[in-house]
């Protein structure tokens, strides 16, 4: 059984013959009767600026919930969070499961890659490290000169003239 709904301005109960009941767009429920005798578009308790929706059996069920018992409503929405609820854990089951599953794959690559690695390195002698090429103490041919060194000592010059040193 359904709460009773009941004009907010008479406060008359639907009966078999009786005229149509109407929800606004703020919250009040009015008869035919009373919400005829008001402005139209407002709302005859609060006065505000308001839409009417016709309360029938075709009237959605988000509406129709709202004049259900909180028992009967309790138990539906209780099913569907239990449904729902069932569903996301299969759901993240079945996900954990595949990333369980991919992150065993990899830590068998990565075993072995290493194994190959290892083999490698036992196949192969030892390097011997060599030195850097271009120590603290040499020169590179790009490094800035400096002022007591001449500029164009340290790069050679192609021309087709001989230089002081050679003449």
């Amino acid at each position: 059984m359904a709460v009773p709904a009941f004009c907010n301005s008479c406060l008359g109960e639907p009966r078999n013959p009786t005229p149509r009941f109407y929800l606004t767009s703020c919250g009040h429920v009015f008869c035919e009767v009373c919400l005829q005798k008001g402005k139209k578009d407002e709302c005859l308790v609060c006065r505000s600026a308001c839409r009417t929706l016709v309360l029938s059996k075709e009237t959605s069920p988000d509406i129709q919930s709202l004049f259900m018992r909180v028992d009967v409503l309790s138990k539906k929405y209780s099913k569907e969070i239990s449904q729902i609820s069932e569903f996301q854990e299969k759901y993240r089951k079945r996900l954990f499961t595949y990333h369980k599953q991919k992150i065993a794959k990899l830590e068998e690559s990565l075993k072995k890659v290493t194994q190959q690695m290892q083999q490698i390195q036992c196949m192969k002698p030892p390097e011997k490290t060599t030195p850097l090429p271009f120590s603290s103490t040499s020169r590179n041919a790009f490094s800035i000169p400096s002022r007591k060194q001449n500029v164009y000592s340290s790069y050679s010059l192609h021309s087709s003239r001989p230089s002081t040193s050679e003449t």
